[in-house]
């Protein structure tokens, strides 16, 4: 397929916004609206007593406050462990000695290019928090079966999270870790 020709609207401190002509898999031409993003990764932290670490956090253009996961975006050349790792300690103020990869997931293809990368995070220990000014952040830890119970019931709004917290679930089964259902 040949190399769609873009043009740049915007460029940003984390995005940038471009118009896109492509040419489709069915030979039609069209004209897409791109947000550019790098990427970002994601930590399910669960300690020993299979309680998950969930940030309520203060998210201007959700219009309040959000229950998320750790998270934060990929920084040039950083592998996305390396960030998952970096968020974990930064916002939660934990590390974790076990990592294991959920997969990706992809927040909204029709328009993102943004790639998140999930992990579970386990063999927990406090470190201290790094929160950055512009984040408003409450660390709380609630059992994994009540985190998972808000992810289907819409209590958790947040895509990174539901999909981060119910990937987890057969992975810790798969462990042997008590995570109920």
């Amino acid at each position: 397929m040949p190399q769609p020709r873009q043009t740049v609207h915007y460029e940003g401190r984390i995005i940038s916004v471009s118009t896109d002509e492509v040419l489709l898999p069915n030979g039609h031409q069209a004209t897409l609206e791109v947000v550019h993003h790098p990427g970002g990764a994601v930590a399910v932290a669960i300690d020993a007593r299979a309680y998950v670490c969930l940030l309520r956090q203060y998210r201007y253009v959700a219009g309040g406050w959000l229950w998320e996961l750790p998270a934060g975006k990929l920084e040039p050349g950083e592998p996305p462990l390396t960030t998952a790792q970096r968020e974990l300690t930064e916002e939660a103020g934990v590390r974790a000695g076990r990592w294991q990869s959920l997969g990706t997931y992809l927040s909204s293809p029709g328009v993102f290019s943004e790639v998140l990368h999930l992990f579970l995070a386990m063999d927990i220990a406090a470190v201290t928090t790094a929160h950055e000014a512009a984040e408003v952040i409450e660390v709380h830890w609630l059992p994994f079966a009540q985190a998972c119970l808000w992810a289907e019931n819409g209590e958790i709004r947040d895509g990174k999270t539901a999909i981060g917290l119910l990937r987890a679930r057969p992975a810790l089964a798969a462990l042997g870790v008590d995570a109920p259902r």
